[in-house]
């Protein structure tokens, strides 16, 4: 098992990170090991509001070929972007995301899941593809709209249509839980992590709902 050392900020609370936007390229931020925060608040009448995030840049550099992989974390809506190196796993930037309305692993093509992957047993991007003028319709009233930002990173996954896309016409869900399976970025975030890390054949893992980081723990 491979040590793992998240070099996040340890204290990010409730409202300290804007709401909107993209944050700021940072190449040389502090990095104090990371504290595990949940993205999720329910209050006592049961309403649900989610950690207000934005994106952090530590090593803003491009991906080398089999060393540079995706972490996508269920529980703190967060898409980590890490390097192996030397035994030690490190973070190079995290963006916030919006996953699917339901909870749990996915069952079945329509259920409003995000798959999970297994310790071990990473997606990895298929494709990347402009996606700039793609719409759809979410049945709420709007009709076919754009929706994907200018990139769809397709996931080979047991399911099809499973893919990292932007969030065009539904930035105000972000972070949150209204994807239909998808992982959403914010546009602008999206093409920061196309133009600087992703590529076709890197490893995605996706976490469970719990925030136990299993599949960062088995590597």
């Amino acid at each position: 098992m491979r040590k793992l050392n998240y070099l996040l900020l340890s204290s990010v609370v409730w409202g300290l990170l804007a709401c909107g936007g993209s944050g700021e390229s940072q190449q040389s931020a502090p990095q104090p090991a990371v504290e595990t925060l949940a993205a999720e608040r329910v209050d006592s009448s049961g309403h649900v509001t989610y950690r207000a995030d934005t994106m952090r840049v530590y090593v803003d550099s491009v991906a080398t070929a089999d060393s540079t992989f995706l972490v996508i974390s269920k529980y703190e809506l967060r898409l980590y972007v890490m390097r192996a190196a030397g035994g030690d796993t490190t973070v190079l930037a995290h963006f916030p995301v919006c996953l699917s309305r339901n909870k749990g692993q996915k069952q079945k093509s329509g259920d409003m899941r995000t798959p999970e992957t297994l310790p071990g047993q990473p997606f990895f991007i298929q494709e990347i593809v402009p996606a700039s003028d793609w719409e759809h319709d979410f049945g709420d009233g709007r009709g076919k709209i754009r929706a994907y930002g200018n990139w769809f990173m397709r996931l080979k996954t047991p399911f099809s249509g499973i893919g990292i896309h932007g969030s065009t016409n539904n930035a105000d869900k972000m972070p949150g839980r209204d994807s239909e399976g998808c992982i959403r970025l914010r546009d602008a975030d999206l093409d920061y992590l196309k133009e600087h890390y992703a590529r076709v054949g890197m490893a995605v893992y996706i976490e469970n709902e719990q925030g136990d980081q299993q599949v960062r723990r088995a590597m």
